[in-house]
């Protein structure tokens, strides 16, 4: 039984992690120009937050979750407008012409921003709510092991997918150009600028 629930944390905490919206964009981009460790470490603000979910669904809390919902317009407003300073802080920055040694408050950053980005994405709630539906979690209350399980495994699938992009993106980077790393650095900023000007268009579409 403990297993089954570790296979589906895996599952629920890959599947969410593993669609390349904003937080994979940043992902790539910090890899590209901090290095593979900054690159992971900024997945691992998204897995966090995923675990936070997690831990809402495991546990049954939905009455969390609903009230998550309810401040859709305010959490669509507080995300677009940081997906937006995300974008603009990537297109207008310059790449780096070696490596840099990103030192533990470039890492920490890094950690908090994606995080908070994550936290704040109505999607993620959504998706969360409606795997967790689909699976018939969080509706009902298990037992302690089983959730702390199904916690750990959602982590540990968040975590593995941000393992794999950033290894990927890594190896592949003496291919990349300083010409070419500028590039990438405006259209991934302006990927995350249209995130963002989604996000907002929605929260102007909620009735409040």
């Amino acid at each position: 039984m403990t297993t089954d629930y570790l296979i589906k944390g895996l599952i629920i905490g890959f599947s969410i992690a593993a669609p390349v919206g904003p937080i994979g964009v940043l992902t790539i981009n910090r890899t590209l120009t901090e290095g593979r460790i900054s690159g992971f470490v900024t997945g691992m603000g998204a897995a966090m937050a995923d675990t936070v979910y997690g831990i809402i669904a495991g546990f049954g809390l939905t009455a969390i979750s609903s009230f998550l919902l309810t401040q859709e317009f305010w959490i669509k407003l507080i995300g677009g407008l940081f997906l937006l300073f995300l974008g603009v802080k990537s297109f207008v920055t310059k790449p780096a012409s070696k490596a840099a040694n990103v030192d533990s408050k470039g890492l920490f950053n890094n950690l908090i921003s994606t995080f908070f980005l994550t936290i704040t994405n109505p999607t993620t709630i959504l998706s969360f709510l409606a795997i967790f539906a689909g699976l018939g979690l969080g509706t009902t209350k298990t037992d302690y092991s089983s959730s702390m399980t199904l916690v750990l495994g959602i982590f540990i699938g968040s975590a593995l997918w941000w393992l794999i992009l950033s290894s990927v993106v890594s190896f592949f980077q003496f291919k990349i150009t300083l010409d070419r790393l500028i590039w990438i650095n405006r259209l991934s900023g302006l990927i995350i600028i249209s995130f963002g000007l989604f996000s907002l268009y929605s929260f102007m579409t909620i009735k409040h």
